[in-house]
């Protein structure tokens, strides 16, 4: 099993940068495909960004040129890099993992506790 760990949320004024962790437990990150998601209260979850276990990278129209998804194996840790933020960028954040960039988009098998991001204007 993989367990994930998020941090890095925090309150962040309109136009701030905030950059988001998620570590994972056991020696098998690398073959992993991650994925960042988000939920306002009151709203479906979104997909946010995902990054196969190669380094390929895939964003959200509402964040894309905004946000980088980044993975460094050796530290078993992805990071989510967000500028230029809005408020509509307020959610909590979750990390997730699964086998295939496919997967993740779908039903990702794990799941981290999740990361509030606030925006103020």
């Amino acid at each position: 099993q993989v367990q994930l760990v998020e941090s890095g949320g925090g309150l962040v004024q309109a136009g701030g940068s905030l950059r988001l962790s998620c570590a994972a437990s056991g020696r098998t990150f690398s073959i992993y495909a991650m994925g960042w998601f988000r939920q306002a209260p009151g709203k479906e979850r979104q997909f946010v960004a995902a990054i196969s276990s190669s380094g390929d990278r895939s964003y959200a129209d509402s964040v894309k040129g905004r946000f980088t998804i980044s993975r460094d194996n050796v530290k078993n840790t992805v990071y989510l890099q967000m500028n230029s933020l809005k408020p509509e960028d307020t959610a909590v954040y979750y990390c997730a993992a699964d086998i295939s960039v496919a997967r993740v988009f779908k039903t990702p098998n794990y799941w981290g506790q999740g990361t509030q991001v606030t925006v103020s204007s």
